[in-house]
């Protein structure tokens, strides 16, 4: 009986934890946006999201890169609502004159309201912001090396309104915010004229 029921508890717990998702963008097809992904941005300009073969990719063959111009490049996960776990990326600063920035979002309830942590290699820093109805407001920076032309790994955990944000393994921001406290997507993010790969995104949560 005493086994049963450990059994039982060991399931239980197995059951409570939210397996990990990882997707390397290498069953999709190339040249188009990611299929059950919504590609798009917030504010104006034009962004464009598509699967790229790419020889420098960490999981080969395929990227997913942003070329485009607009605002804020947001692409989220559709069939995603996460309100407390992680989401992590590999991105790549490749190109941009006004920035060279790749991000992950989380808690997204639109293309308008998600928070986001963000790296820029022009700037060299990590920072984590809120967007509430297209507007971006910072609450919390760091400044770190972000080197153009390399992979890096972005992740940030999330749970209540505490947020944690790591930056090639090393942990970088701590921050509170009560911004949103619903459940929400997950995805990636670019700004303005950066053109920026994406691979391996990872998420969990419940």
């Amino acid at each position: 009986m005493k086994t049963l029921s450990l059994m039982i508890m060991a399931m239980t717990m197995a059951t409570a934890v939210a397996i990990a998702e990882t997707v390397n963008f290498d069953d999709m097809k190339s040249g188009a946006a990611p299929a059950g992904w919504t590609a798009t941005q917030t504010g104006s300009g034009m962004a464009k999201w598509a699967i790229e073969k790419d020889e420098s990719a960490p999981s080969k063959p395929n990227v997913l890169k942003q070329s485009g111009q607009a605002t804020f490049p947001v692409c989220f996960k559709n069939n995603t609502n996460i309100k407390d776990g992680f989401v992590e990326v590999k991105f790549k600063p490749v190109a941009g004159k006004e920035d060279q920035a790749g991000g992950v979002i989380w808690r997204v309830q639109d293309a308008n309201n998600y928070y986001i942590a963000r790296a820029n290699a022009l700037e060299d820093n990590v920072t984590i912001y809120h967007t509430i109805n297209g507007k971006r407001v910072a609450f919390k920076n760091i400044n770190t090396k972000v080197t153009s032309g390399v992979w890096h790994t972005l992740r940030v955990n999330f749970a209540g309104n505490k947020f944690t944000v790591t930056f090639d393994g090393n942990k970088v921001i701590e921050a509170t915010d009560e911004s949103f406290a619903n459940a929400g997507k997950v995805g990636v993010w670019t700004k303005a004229d950066s053109v920026t790969l994406f691979d391996d995104f990872s998420f969990s949560g419940k």
